[in-house]
């Protein structure tokens, strides 16, 4: 049985339509037919009803499918186990959010290019909105980031999770109290992005538990709120994984909140397919160094995933005592 003619089955019952299928894999709508043809004539079943305007999968083509996929992708996976690695080229385009910049990801850069030696890296730094959009759009390869990627083709592998806690200057005399989320909503605060998973629970968080609105100054830029917090402008809910410098330097402390925060999880979003293995490989590696990382680093400051990826991380749970540090 043709793999080709296999692999054309597999895009038809995707994209349900001949010229789309064509352009996918280079070819004719003619060849196409021709090739569904040839496979419904070798299995004697019929594969797909014709409509006017797409065509649908019968009960034996939705059969012949789930062997159809499974042969082409192992197919692809043993070609791929062969080849040599440091041979890869082109480029593969990156996304990520400045909480991985600023704590893992140099190291998965060198990772990747020991791995990867000709491959060119196209990275694209940003919020995990901006990231999912461009990823949606077809622009991004692979994202790391904190939400989930519903899509066809999309698979979503847990990278590691960073435990989120309250900080502020020394010369805000904070530190040695215990502080309720009042005495945090006295003061400026800062967060991530607007609409962010951070800056969604901290209004809910507020809303529920102060009994008031706060304003929140949000901050796209991650080094300029950690710049706010060090000059003593407002406290922020950040990942102490992030600003392991300034804790060391004394530039920033740690403050004891009456309630618990939620972690940031961080995800490696990325499509998969017979046509891009690269993607899955890297997300592999990106998996490897963010756990590596986090194995590195005492349990409130990185942690290994939950076993599953929840759907989202930012509920607001109910209260609880927050565990010294």
């Amino acid at each position: 049985m043709n793999l080709r003619f296999l692999e054309t089955f597999v895009w038809l019952a995707k994209l349900r339509n001949f010229r789309l299928t064509a352009e996918k894999l280079h070819t004719t709508q003619a060849a196409v037919s021709s090739r569904i043809a040839t496979l419904e004539q070798e299995l004697g079943v019929r594969l797909f009803g014709r409509g006017d305007r797409e065509v649908t999968l019968t009960l034996e083509g939705s059969k012949a499918l789930v062997y159809a996929d499974r042969l082409v992708r192992t197919t692809h996976e043993m070609l791929e186990c062969m080849k040599d690695r440091s041979l890869y080229t082109g480029v593969v385009r990156i996304g990520v959010i400045e909480s991985i910049i600023h704590s893992w990801f140099p190291e998965l850069m060198t990772r990747i290019h020991s791995v990867y030696p000709q491959l060119e890296v196209e990275l694209a730094g940003d919020t995990t909105i901006r990231l999912i959009d461009q990823f949606s759009k077809g622009n991004l390869d692979l994202i790391l980031q904190t939400d989930p990627v519903l899509g066809a083709d999309v698979q979503n592998m847990a990278l590691c999770d960073f435990p989120m806690r309250w900080f502020g200057a020394p010369h805000l005399n904070l530190h040695g109290e215990a502080l309720t989320l009042a005495d945090i909503a006295a003061f400026p605060i800062l967060s991530f992005s607007r609409n962010s998973g951070p800056h969604r629970f901290l209004e809910r968080l507020f809303d529920d538990r102060v009994g008031r609105q706060v304003h929140i100054n949000c901050m796209t830029s991650v080094s300029a709120m950690i710049r706010l917090v060090v000059d003593g402008f407002g406290l922020a809910m950040i990942p102490p994984a992030i600003i392991q410098r300034e804790l060391a330097d004394g530039d920033v402390r740690l403050l004891q909140i009456d309630t618990e925060m939620p972690n940031m999880v961080l995800v490696c979003s990325y499509r998969s397919g017979p046509e891009t293995p690269l993607f899955q490989q890297i997300a592999t590696v990106a998996q490897q160094t963010a756990q590596d990382f986090a194995r590195g680093l005492p349990g409130d400051v990185a942690r290994m995933p939950a076993a599953e990826l929840a759907a989202d991380p930012w509920t607001l749970s109910p209260s609880a005592t927050h565990k010294e540090i």
